[in-house]
């Protein structure tokens, strides 16, 4: 079911669309929310997460990497404990592992810059990445290259979900829709609905842009590091120009 929140009730107000998983739309939205920018949300999911039954070996184990809050609840939901160091992409992540009882002696911005401060720090491996079945990058191939040792286990899957009707709705419309998009695989499965609606797109990569190439945008910005925060200003920069080509346009940005 999406989800729309008014923040302004002009017709043609901008509209971000968050197709991430429905907790970490919430999430991002809050924290365009405390930037006073004023837009419309749709929340539709264009993945769900699956809990796997894949094995675990954690045997010689000594330590745990979590690249996303979903591997924490993921583990959780297995009724895993161990009592080791872990290491965490993201404040979210972090404070769901504190929730566990975990601790986390390194938390970075992105898996690139996690891999940097593994191998800056010296860890020592084996180390344990749990992950989704599709991840963007690959974390223990890295490290296994930098001399960490690091094994991989799937702990979730995220099957494609089709978008809903109001979601289908603001993308064939003539509003504005600002885009948000995460990861290659999200901007692929994007690219299949044909859009047709004057598209802003903030993209977490250059990869995630390259996915992106087939679909009519008017505004494409890559974010300036491949975390939440530069995410964010991508966004409420990609607000903005909505917002001042409004006011050259009369309205529609097309024109």
């Amino acid at each position: 079911m999406a989800s729309q929140t008014t923040s302004d009730s002009s017709p043609d107000t901008p509209v971000v669309l968050m197709t991430r998983p429905r907790a970490d739309s919430e999430d991002f939205i809050a924290g365009l929310k405390r930037r006073d920018l004023h837009f419309n949300t749709v929340i539709s999911p264009l993945m769900r997460i699956v809990f796997t039954d894949d094995p675990i070996d954690i045997d010689g184990v000594r330590g745990l990497i979590f690249t996303s809050s979903n591997g924490v609840a993921a583990w959780t939901a297995r009724g895993l404990r161990a009592n080791l160091p872990t290491y965490v992409v993201g404040p979210s992540t972090a404070l769901a592992a504190r929730s566990i009882g975990l601790n986390p002696e390194i938390m970075a911005q992105n898996a690139v810059s996690l891999v940097d401060e593994l191998c800056k720090e010296d860890v020592q491996g084996p180390l344990l990445h749990l992950s989704g079945r599709h991840t963007r990058g690959d974390v223990a191939g890295q490290l296994n290259a930098m001399g960490v040792e690091t094994r991989r286990a799937v702990l979730y899957d995220q099957p494609p979900m089709p978008l809903t009707s109001e979601a289908r709705a603001v993308l064939h419309g003539t509003v504005p829709v600002i885009v948000p998009v995460f990861s290659p695989r999200t901007a692929q499965l994007l690219t299949e609905e044909r859009p047709k609606a004057p598209l802003l797109v903030a993209a977490m990569s250059e990869a995630v842009a390259f996915n992106l190439a087939s679909l009519h945008i008017v505004s494409l910005k890559v974010a300036a590091r491949p975390d939440s925060g530069a995410m964010l200003n991508a966004v409420a920069a990609l607000l903005n120009t909505a917002q001042a080509e409004k006011r050259h346009s009369g309205g529609d940005p097309r024109r």
